[in-house]
């Protein structure tokens, strides 16, 4: 009775222990830490920065867009200087630097202004925005100022950055070709609500998200007006010949497709695959204009190795012959001392017991040149 007594109590002991462990844990996941400083630059934060993880409070009309991005939670503060100058900042948060890239391209447009603030930035007027690793920002100044957009630098400089692959941006928009490309037309879509409000030369299904499929879209001018480039990245090339194929199927009218979804109508379409991304060209391109921008998009599969970039000391040639000239002296004073030790072990044995360990008479052999003739006795002999 005892014995199950003491393993109740030991039992209750663990389970509070546990629930002392995991309460602050638990608590720090739920309140995630603010990433809009009090101040910055000048800038004092006039309340406290609110955050929600509802996408309608970032943007009632674009919600299900930002869910597709990874959207996180929104911050809002306003902030003030001694000027009398007043700021609105909203951040929003996202699970990694892709969803906040993506949603920069989505609310960038055509008119803005580039802005080196983070790692991108775009202006109109005094609205400013920009996104940093996984954070996008929206800046609207009550009145501008020459120095509006280095207090923003600074600014994205203390916001946090994300661990691990979280903070790579998507390679993608990399392979979009700069000749004839229309300014802040680059559109990075990560689902189908978004890709359905930018519009596509592709229908939704036929692109596939569930797939994996991430897509790229911008504008390009052309001789005959502004044409669209389309670019799908599939997890792998196998999948991105299978849905070419499916593609190019719907594009046939004699073999209709049973329940298959025909592509919009864009007038001249162009097609292509490059490794796992599938091309799309459309709209009023020529021939030549086709082949010269589907030609400009080529996917390398490129491996990296990680080398030794900086000498070591066992690569250092002088860090070599130090070692050389230190073994060398090692062994001499080996040596020397080895020498002293058999010399003064003979020394000793000499003084202590002549002639009996060493220099025995009876163990000694002479040999004798009998060098005492003189050179008379030579000479007669001769």
């Amino acid at each position: 009775m005892k014995l199950s007594r003491w393993i109740a109590i030991l039992s209750c002991l663990f389970l509070c222990a546990a629930a002392l462990a995991a309460g602050p844990a638990a608590l720090g996941a739920g309140q995630a830490k603010s990433v809009l400083p009090r101040e910055f630059a000048g800038w004092q934060a006039m309340d406290t920065v609110t955050g929600s993880p509802d996408p309608a409070a970032a943007d009632p009309a674009n919600a299900s867009v930002l869910q597709e991005y990874g959207f996180q939670r929104v911050e809002k503060a306003t902030y003030t200087r001694d000027d009398g100058r007043k700021l609105t900042l909203k951040a929003a948060v996202f699970a990694d630097a892709s969803g906040a890239y993506g949603a920069f391209t989505f609310y960038k447009s055509p008119e803005m202004l580039n802005e080196k603030i983070g790692a991108q930035g775009s202006s109109l007027n005094n609205r400013i925005l920009f996104h940093q690793g996984n954070v996008m920002v929206e800046a609207v100044f009550d009145k501008l100022s020459a120095m509006s957009a280095a207090q923003l630098r600074e600014l994205a400089a203390a916001l946090p950055e994300p661990e691990g692959n979280a903070r790579n941006l998507p390679p993608l928009p990399t392979y979009l070709p700069r000749t004839s490309y229309q300014k802040n037309t680059a559109k990075y879509i990560m689902g189908p609500v978004t890709l359905d409000r930018i519009g596509s030369p592709l229908p939704t299904p036929l692109v596939d998200f569930k797939s994996g499929a991430e897509v790229v879209i911008a504008r390009y001018t052309a001789g005959a007006g502004d044409a669209t480039l389309m670019l799908i990245s599939y997890p792998t090339p196998q999948i991105a010949a299978e849905k070419l194929k499916q593609i190019e199927a719907t594009r046939q009218p004699a073999t209709p497709q049973p329940g298959g979804t025909p592509i919009v109508d864009v007038a001249p379409f162009f097609d292509k695959r490059t490794g796992p991304i599938v091309v799309i060209a459309a709209g009023p391109l020529s021939l030549g204009e086709a082949k010269a921008l589907l030609g400009s998009i080529s996917y390398d599969a490129e491996v990296t190795w990680n080398e030794n970039t900086y000498t070591t000391k066992k690569d250092n040639l002088a860090n070599l012959l130090f070692n050389v000239i230190v073994l060398c002296g090692i062994l001499m004073g080996f040596a020397l001392l080895g020498g002293l030790a058999f010399g003064g072990f003979r020394v000793l044995m000499k003084r202590f017991f002549p002639d009996t360990v060493f220099d025995r008479p009876e163990v000694a052999e002479i040999i004798s040149l009998h060098l005492e003739e003189t050179a008379e006795q030579a000479s007669g002999r001769r």
